[in-house]
């Protein structure tokens, strides 16, 4: 029996809580955006001719990182993404800026609760999908300081990946801690001390 939404929503939730950075910055965002994109371009639904837009964010909304996997179309005008895709992922975007949430929680939360967007006051240009993941800080619990988000068409999928590239790229950043030597200044060398007493 697969999980119910009430289910999928606490999870959700408690990977908001355990995934967070000590600092994020620009450097983190390309690093974790192009992780994102070498998973995708990786997987089966890439292989099968399926595309995906990728944005990283701060929470004001400077972008630090976007790409596409996959083309706009040819001379057919078919292609693995669209311009609406673009669309989509900023809707997502605005969900997890509105909500401080990811937007798959808010979609799953939704639906356990028996709630449409507009009973929670959630119109207009927000998409309520999955793929958008807040970036937390370990100190700072006010609201989120970046959005990573993906979109693909896929609500679960797209969500799994930002969350299993954000866990490991964290994961990433403990291991380099643990082998980082320590920066401090060497001490200086005391001299002995003399130890026969003063004759004067």
């Amino acid at each position: 029996m697969p999980p119910s939404d009430a289910e999928l929503a606490s999870q959700a939730l408690n990977e908001e809580s355990i995934y967070r950075f000590r600092s994020f910055n620009a450097n983190d965002a390309v690093t974790l955006g192009l992780s994102l994109r070498k998973r995708f371009r990786a997987s089966s639904r890439h292989a099968k001719g399926k595309g995906l837009v990728i944005s990283i964010e701060t929470i004001a909304g400077h972008t630090l990182f976007a790409c596409t996997v996959g083309d706009l179309g040819g001379l057919s005008g078919v292609g693995d993404v669209s311009l609406d895709s673009w669309s989509c992922l900023e809707g997502m975007i605005a969900v997890v800026r509105r909500t401080g949430h990811s937007s798959y929680y808010v979609e799953k939360g939704m639906g356990a609760m028996g709630k449409t967007p507009k009973q929670l006051g959630i119109e207009g240009n927000y998409r309520i999908n999955g793929g958008a993941f807040p970036i937390w800080l370990e100190n700072a619990p006010c609201c989120p300081i970046a959005v990573v988000a993906c979109y693909s068409g896929s609500s679960a999928d797209d969500h799994h990946i930002v969350v299993a590239a954000v866990r490991d790229y964290l994961k990433k950043l403990s291991r380099d801690d643990e082998f980082t030597l320590p920066t401090a200044s060497m001490p200086m060398p005391v001299p002995p001390r003399d130890t026969r007493e003063s004759t004067v």
